[in-house]
């Protein structure tokens, strides 16, 4: 499978007008694809549709969430992004996390692998045209049918962590996104994707891997080491990312911070993030090394890998520099040639 570079959109700082001529400079520069995230700033969807009618990219949600949309509405929403790019777009979902379910849109986090499979059984139908009637676990659905469903088929790529929703990916998805790994985490995760696509019938060959990459483009500093220690902090105290990281063997190394955080003490569960899990987990560094940290990636099985950019840079048109200044030195058509052997 062709590797691709993409851009993870809404880029911070930039308001949504401003993505077209953004969109359109990075796809000269090379980037292929655009996938949205949504978590308490812009829907997932508004972006990929500025996006697609200013390029030919193709664009994904990286995520759609099961929970805050109903099954129906779900379909609605892929069904006009598919009219935006006929062909180009990719339904990425995903069950998000305890805070935004239940905290902030009042829903109920509960059998999240079930639910992700379940809707996308629905949605294979209702964006097929069906007409559908469906009793499921965790949600029913009686006599829906789009009006104006995609003339295309619209991938349905599955977002996962652990084994479950892995599995779930290889058995019912054409692609899976990981995110907050390592590259040398990629490998433990696809296995898991593939063997249950085979033993589903399917070619495990087939599922597309695809990964959003956190990239710190700021300078060595103690401030902006204190800022990805935060981030890392914020993130990893998450229920299903803490259950992640400890799947992915990193309990003993951030049980410290995890207790820190739990005695209530934040500072020092800032403190007590190690400086390999950081290294691990977030690239950063010079534009050489950050090229080469996502190249790794990429070798690890990443087929896709979205950038996602951040600068602890507070001032706003400094702000915007430094992310156009990284968006265009990370480009595909700016990186080196590979060494052909001779």
């Amino acid at each position: 499978m062709i590797k691709r570079l993409a851009l993870s959109v809404p880029l911070d700082g930039f308001p949504l007008a401003e993505h077209a001529a953004i969109a359109r400079e990075a796809e000269r520069l090379g980037y292929v694809d655009a996938w949205s995230l949504e978590a308490d700033g812009i829907d997932c969807f508004a972006p990929l549709a500025v996006v697609g009618a200013a390029t030919s990219m193709r664009l994904g949600t990286a995520i759609a969430n099961v929970f805050t949309r109903g099954p129906a509405t779900l379909a609605m929403c892929a069904a006009g992004i598919a009219e935006v790019a006929p062909g180009r777009f990719c339904l990425g979902i995903g069950s998000g996390s305890q805070p935004i379910v239940e905290s902030w849109n009042g829903g109920v986090f509960s059998r999240p692998a079930t639910r992700v499979r379940e809707t996308a059984q629905f949605l294979r139908r209702a964006l097929g045209g069906e007409r559908v009637v469906f009793r499921g676990k965790t949600f029913s659905v009686d006599g829906f049918r789009l009006s104006r469903p995609p003339e295309h088929p619209i991938p349905i790529y599955v977002a996962a962590l652990r084994p479950g929703m892995l599995r779930v990916a290889g058995e019912v998805g054409d692609g899976v996104i990981v995110n907050w790994l390592s590259a040398d985490d990629v490998p433990k995760s696809i296995a898991v994707c593939r063997e249950a696509a085979g033993k589903a019938g399917r070619d495990p060959a087939a599922l597309e891997i695809t990964a959003r990459l956190l990239i710190n483009v700021d300078p060595p500093s103690p401030q902006s080491e204190l800022a990805v220690r935060r981030h890392l902090t914020a993130y990893l105290n998450v229920p299903v990312y803490r259950a992640f990281q400890e799947w992915l063997g990193r309990g003993e190394a951030l049980g410290p911070m995890w207790n820190a955080w739990q005695s209530g003490d934040r500072k020092a569960a800032v403190t007590a993030v190690p400086e390999k899990v950081m290294n691990d987990l977030i690239i950063r560094g010079t534009m050489d090394t950050i090229r080469a940290h996502v190249q790794r990636y990429l070798d690890a099985g990443v087929d896709t890998a979205f950038l996602a950019l951040s600068t602890l840079e507070q001032d706003p048109a400094r702000r915007r520099a430094i992310q156009l200044d990284a968006l265009r030195a990370l480009a595909p058509a700016t990186r080196p040639a590979p060494t052909r052997p001779r």
